[in-house]
């Protein structure tokens, strides 16, 4: 761990909060516990994702009391952007060598912070992801997460039994490291493990909903799914476009092969197959699979491009540190004259 600097906090906490004026006060209250009981020095960065209840007028008030151990800060956003975002806003205003997430509904205990933190240090883990054991959430969303941990593990590799826990320890360098957007903050352990970073796992308590409602529902099951694509290409084949579409390309090019075998076929045992739809469905997929077999070579292009522009920028960088190395180097000559 880097080396703390005096009166520096020891780790700061990012809270995302939509609509969650009666659960704020109590969350902050427990936070002041665990601080006050540990000896912690911490910060409190309250992202305010666009509420359009009380939030804002509560955590104003509560701003204003400022009678914290710990530094307390609120970020407001005019309008909602989202968990990325705010986890983005968050991230970029901490200050502790550790960085901690967790939910504003009080689902999340804060007396688990402790056991994030020494697993960070202890296990030697970049990125602690909390495991909420046992869930309290309804049935229905329990199901939900279970099928789409075991999904994304599969195309992933990342085990972890709660991808999607608000409930996180991270070293600093990680999150500085994030590019978020959309809602691709459900997989972060997943980003950070292909940028080369190590992900652990702890059980953490987990409550039920104290107040209000909850912000996700079955819309968001088709939204997890495409951020999945979303995150896989980004991951393994941003710079080999031509491994996944070329791939897609082929087999519907193939299908479309077979199809047009099998009416080969037909046309020489039983006569004419311009009539039969499947000439039209061929010749369809065999075109649509060289069109994604084309735009796979193209990224391909692209990349090759890129990489070579950034290459020569690199070289042409060297080549003049070296040229102004040796023009300082170089001694003058002494006139005998």
């Amino acid at each position: 761990m880097p080396t703390e600097t005096p009166n520096a906090p020891q780790f700061s906490i990012v809270i995302p909060a939509y609509n969650e004026a009666e659960s704020l006060p109590v969350l902050l209250a427990q936070l002041q516990d665990v601080v006050e009981t540990h000896g912690y020095r911490a910060e409190v960065l309250v992202i305010n994702d666009g509420s359009t209840d009380e939030t804002p007028a509560v955590l104003d008030a509560l701003l204003e009391t400022q009678t914290y151990l710990f530094t307390f800060r609120v970020i407001h956003f005019r309008r909602n952007q989202g968990k990325a975002e705010a986890l983005m806003a968050g991230f970029a205003a901490t200050s502790g060598d550790i960085v901690l997430t967790m939910d504003a509904d009080l689902q999340d205990d804060p007396s688990e912070i402790p056991k994030l933190i020494e697993t960070l240090k202890n296990e030697n883990d970049d990125v602690v992801s909390g495991w909420k054991y046992p869930r309290k959430d309804p049935l229905e969303k329990r199901v939900f997460s279970f099928f789409f941990n075991r999904i994304t593990a599969f195309f992933t590799g990342v085990k972890l039994h709660d991808m999607n826990c608000g409930f996180k320890a991270y070293r600093a360098e990680v999150v500085k490291h994030l590019n978020l957007y959309g809602d691709l903050h459900r997989y972060i352990p997943i980003l950070a493990h292909q940028a080369g970073y190590k992900i652990g796992e702890v059980k953490v308590r987990h409550h039920p909903r104290r107040f209000g409602v909850s912000k996700y529902g079955f819309k968001r099951i088709p939204k997890g799914f495409f951020d999945l694509f979303t995150v896989l290409f980004l991951t393994k084949y941003l710079k080999r476009p031509l491994h996944i579409f070329g791939m897609i390309g082929c087999i519907i090019a193939f299908i479309g092969f077979l199809i047009g075998m099998y009416l080969a076929v037909l046309w020489v045992m039983e006569g004419g197959v311009g009539f039969r739809p499947l000439l039209m469905l061929s010749v369809l997929m065999i075109i649509l699979g060289i069109q994604f077999f084309s735009i796979g070579l193209l990224g391909e292009l692209l990349i090759g491009l890129i990489s070579r522009l950034e290459r020569r920028v690199i070289a042409e960088k060297t080549e003049k540190y070296s040229v102004s190395s040796d023009a300082r180097n170089e001694k003058p000559e002494k006139d005998h004259t």
